[in-house]
């Protein structure tokens, strides 16, 4: 009976040995819930929120340029700041100014509680004005979730940066990094044009298919040495400065160059360990049927709308923000729908040493001193900011099935 008892409660499953040690995460990033693609931070943790956790590995970010190209500048160093701090390598790609110089003038990062001790009198202001706020709202808009947006909210995953200190040359020095400034390249080398392609785009082409094949960013090939991520960053993407007449003319020469390198691009980036950003003047591109390839062509669209020269500037409404940002498409990774955020409208503020993107709060009234005649006006423009601002990511107003 014992034995039988003893083999009765035998069992032929067996625990399976481990194939071996999992393989060390990747620096500076960490796994989405929802699609289990690897993610890296923008720079921005309030821009992480919006799309969904971070950036995903192998595609691309499309940033559409303000009018004066002031807070775009911004973002696209936040995001190459981010890199400089996870040791990412980078890549740096401009047709104005020297990438060297970009480098220089990358945000001095917090990473330390004597660093954030320094951002203490504006992060107590956020406090003061969400408090503030609190006590004028309607009670049923208190408990919406708040965005991240200052370092009173900490997280792991991202970093702060002060914009009005500089990186210091011992950090930059630290990472490996590779430049292309379009000027010298041209001067270097002969011209050259491949598939009907603009000779700059082409020459960066092959710039970044040699980085990613060379350095082991080819997601194809077996590592040969410690896993890291590629960030590439390309500055003003279209522009005239990079031979494109697209800016200058509602029917352009050459129609196809930017389309046909975006789609090379997405394709090396889908096979590799790396990530893009890209900004693109958009408000300069006449042919609108250009603009939309240019979407397509990309994973995630942001725009910033900056109050920098038209009304919106001088507007009670939105005395304190600079300017809306707008959230055309976000991907679809390894699901049939995108990680939609809450949020439909949201607008940023830059202060001395903090750039962020909050929800866009309408005060509930306006004061005495305002007339009625210009309440109705500001009343008139707040119905065009919630069908202007309120289009979110999906990239249409109507549902499609």
């Amino acid at each position: 009976m014992a034995a039988a008892g003893g083999a009765r409660g035998c069992t032929s499953f067996q625990r399976r040995p481990g194939a071996g040690p999992r393989p060390p995460a990747v620096p500076g990033t960490r796994p989405s819930v929802r699609h289990g693609q690897l993610l890296l931070s923008s720079g921005l943790p309030s821009l992480d929120c919006v799309l969904g956790g971070g950036v995903a590995v192998g595609t691309l970010l499309l940033l559409e340029e303000d009018k004066y190209g002031l807070y775009s500048k911004l973002l696209f160093k936040y995001f190459l700041a981010e890199g400089v701090v996870c040791g990412h390598d980078l890549f740096i790609a401009s047709a104005r100014e020297h990438p060297d110089n970009i480098l220089k003038e990358l945000p001095a990062p917090l990473l330390d509680d004597t660093h954030q001790k320094e951002l203490g009198d504006e992060a107590a202001a956020v406090k003061s004005e969400d408090f503030h706020d609190s006590m004028k709202i309607a009670w049923r808009y208190q408990n919406l979730p708040k965005m991240e947006a200052s370092p009173t909210t900490y997280t792991k995953f991202g970093h702060y940066y002060d914009i009005s200190k500089k990186m210091s040359p011992e950090l930059c020095q630290s990472i490996k990094w590779h430049s292309f400034y379009l000027h010298e390249e041209l001067s270097f080398e002969p011209k050259m044009k491949t598939c009907n392609m603009n000779n700059g785009y082409a020459r960066l082409l092959q710039s970044i298919q040699r980085i990613i094949s060379q350095e082991g960013f080819d997601g194809s090939d077996p590592q040969k040495k410690q896993r890291n991520v590629l960030r590439i960053g390309i500055q003003s993407l279209g522009s005239i400065l990079w031979g494109d007449d697209i800016c200058c003319s509602d029917t352009p020469e050459d129609t196809h160059s930017l389309t046909k390198f975006l789609y090379v691009l997405r394709g090396l980036l889908r096979k590799s360990l790396s990530a893009c950003i890209i900004t693109v003047p958009a408000h300069l591109i006449q042919n609108k049927a250009i603009m939309e390839r240019v979407t397509n062509l990309s994973d995630v669209v942001v725009g910033l709308e900056s109050f920098i020269g038209s009304e919106r500037e001088t507007n009670p409404l939105y005395k304190d923000y600079h300017g809306l940002v707008h959230v055309h498409q976000i991907p679809r990774l390894n699901s049939l729908i995108c990680d939609v955020s809450d949020t439909k409208d949201l607008a940023f503020r830059l202060k001395r040493k903090l750039f962020t993107i909050e929800r866009l709060h309408l005060p509930p009234d306006l004061s005495d001193t305002v007339s009625r005649a210009s309440k109705q006006d500001l009343a008139g423009s707040a119905k065009l900011l919630s069908s202007g601002c309120g289009a979110m990511a999906i990239g249409k107003k109507h549902l499609d099935f």
